[in-house]
């Protein structure tokens, strides 16, 4: 379903290389959005808490979380968000370099709603990026703030 709503995307990536693909990638797209972007597991916790420096920023529609983050790591982001009653709706894409069943396994188990191995290949990435907009903000019903 295209929305003409406005879009929060909340993405969890130190790589400032991915970051930029990411913001490219997006900017390529048709959907309305804005992308905030923190580079670590606390700064995640704290922007989804609206703490120190996030105070007043929007509560993401979704969320984009690599799994190797500085402080805290992606799995227990998403512990975090998952284990939290008013952030658990938040649907939470894992988008990292790790193909480990390990890492599959264990971010299904904390309630990922799905795991995407980034692509070494700069036209994959962006493709990927490309289905994830039309996937989950073109045809999948996010859940209401």
């Amino acid at each position: 379903m295209i929305s003409s709503k406005l879009i929060e995307i909340l993405l969890v990536e130190d790589d400032p290389g991915d970051i930029r693909l990411t913001q490219e990638a997006f900017k390529e797209g048709t959907v309305l959005h804005n992308l905030s972007t923190v580079t670590d597991g606390a700064k995640a916790i704290d922007f989804l808490n609206k703490e120190g420096d996030y105070h007043g920023v929007p509560r993401p529609d979704l969320i984009l979380l690599d799994l190797n983050l500085p402080k805290k790591d992606g799995k227990e982001v998403l512990q975090y968000i998952k284990s939290d009653p008013d952030l658990k709706k938040i649907p939470v894409i894992v988008l990292t370099t790790s193909s480990s069943e390990f890492d599959i396994t264990r971010a299904y188990q904390l309630h990922a709603n799905c795991y995407i191995t980034k692509p070494i290949d700069f036209d994959a990435f962006i493709d990927v990026i490309k289905l994830i907009e039309n996937f989950w903000l073109k045809l999948a019903m996010l859940p209401t703030n």
